[in-house]
């Protein structure tokens, strides 16, 4: 635990904590705000540091929700898992190149691609509401799903991260067919096999606060809980206008990295 952090600072990053912990169990970008929350809260920590302890905190809410989800939500976890493997080697090979990438350059691109997605939603209020389709998905669904949701995005989580929980729910709904509560919940799994090659490679390097984290991931831990227990009971609608609302915030995250940050 830092020696400098206040009894303040403490209990705003738990609430964060929660926050981030719900968000990520609805539908992803939990990182959204407790990333920046962590470097505002510890600005004298080195980011290394930052990024280790937040993923300490994810992984657990990622977890019990993906548990959550497992117990009560139609999810093929076969599928998930290979989807998973996959995006666990994306994380790594993009976290290689990660020190090599230009964010200026990167960044509008990033934005282009959520300006498509954000379109995407508006105009077709019905996508992912319907009943997934029974029966077993096709091969060729489910390679393509592992090459684009598991490689691609797993490796843009690995060279950037935010909003990776929210582009694996549209590509797992675009792809498989599914409705959004269930690629929300196979998009837990996959976040959790990231998450733990990440987590590897922080303690690993020893760029982890573990009683930080363990303190926020308890508070992440019953966010990721009720976040899943909600999107089960509310449905496809509301986890469709919670990805809005986090696909927006994405957008200005990122433009005010890119134009108005000093």
């Amino acid at each position: 635990m830092p020696a400098d952090i206040s009894l303040f600072t403490v209990t705003l990053l738990c609430l964060a904590a929660l926050a981030a912990g719900w968000i990520d169990a609805v539908v992803g970008g939990g990182g959204l705000l407790l990333l920046p929350a962590l470097l505002v809260g510890l600005p004298h920590t080195p980011v290394a540091y930052v990024l280790g302890t937040n993923k300490s905190t994810a992984i657990v809410g990622t977890t019990a929700a993906a548990v959550t989800y497992v117990r009560k939500a139609p999810i093929d976890v076969r599928t998930a898992l290979r989807i998973g493997l996959a995006a666990m080697g994306g994380s790594l090979a993009g976290a290689f190149f990660a020190a090599g990438i230009n964010s200026q350059v990167l960044r509008p691109l990033i934005m282009g691609v959520l300006l498509g997605v954000l379109a995407f939603l508006l105009f077709r209020p019905a996508f992912g509401t319907a009943p997934a389709p029974s029966g077993p998905v096709s091969r060729r669904r489910v390679v393509t799903a592992v090459l684009v949701a598991g490689l691609g995005i797993g490796f843009y989580d690995g060279l950037i991260g935010p909003g990776t929980g929210a582009f694996l729910v549209v590509a797992l709904t675009a792809i498989l067919h599914m409705d959004l509560v269930s690629s929300s919940a196979t998009a837990k799994v996959v976040n959790v096999c990231t998450n733990i090659g990440a987590l590897t490679m922080f303690a690993v390097q020893g760029t982890v606060l573990w009683q930080l984290g363990a303190l926020l991931a308890l508070f992440n831990l019953v966010g990721g809980m009720v976040g899943a227990r909600m999107a089960l009971k509310r449905g496809a609608g509301f986890v469709r206008g919670v990805l809005v609302v986090v696909v927006v915030a994405l957008l200005c995250k990122l433009a005010y990295d890119q134009w108005l940050a000093a």
